[in-house]
């Protein structure tokens, strides 16, 4: 695959779509070909599996299959064929956010999620994760003055507290590619150890 793969992760406040647009910018600055995306969604039925993910109760299994189903789509459709066409592919959220929401979060064993990991993405991964990182209380404040809620940014603090955790543990786990990014400080100071990660990276 000649494009590269990066992905930005982060609990709900953290700050990764405020700094979407000025990677796309970076990007665009370098003449780099790209496409950004997301997750869920990413795709018309990702779209619609999106609405159901991030409205409707459900059992966490149906959850986390629902989850894979919307990234099978993604790859196939908008994620493998970017890539093989040599371009840049940026999701606002990959599958470090099942591990870290469904895992950490809601407790799905890990095992599960590594064989669904496994079977959809076939040894895929992000070339480059940058991971947003704030403490709770300045993503409840964040979240606070924002939109409405969907049913994940709802959750009690320990929920998001575990996410965090788990997040973390995985930059622990893989620092080659999850680079801890700390959302606390001013945009300026954010972009500009963006821009000097992105430079590195490249």
């Amino acid at each position: 695959m000649l494009g590269k793969f990066i992905t930005l992760e982060g609990i709900d406040g953290a700050g990764k779509s405020t700094h979407l647009g000025w990677l796309q910018d970076w990007l665009c600055e370098r003449g780099i070909e790209h496409v950004v995306t997301r997750e869920p969604g990413g795709t018309p039925l990702g779209e619609k599996l999106r609405e159901l993910l991030l409205h409707e109760p459900m059992h966490l299994e149906t959850e986390a299959l629902l989850m894979f189903a919307s990234r099978r789509e993604h790859l196939g459709t908008v994620i493998l064929p970017a890539l093989q066409a040599g371009r840049w592919v940026v999701s606002d959220r990959f599958t470090d956010a099942t591990f870290a929401y469904q895992g950490g979060g809601r407790g799905l064993a890990v095992e599960r999620i590594e064989q669904l990991e496994s079977w959809v993405q076939r040894g895929l991964q992000p070339d480059l994760t940058l991971l947003f990182d704030v403490p709770l209380e300045v993503s409840r404040d964040r979240l606070a003055q924002s939109r409405v809620l969907d049913r994940f940014e709802q959750e009690q603090q320990d929920f998001h507290q575990r996410v965090r955790n788990c997040y973390l543990e995985r930059a622990r786990r893989y620092p080659e590619r999850i680079r801890v990014i700390d959302a606390t400080r001013s945009i300026g100071q954010i972009q500009q150890h963006l821009a000097q990660v992105l430079e590195d990276f490249r």
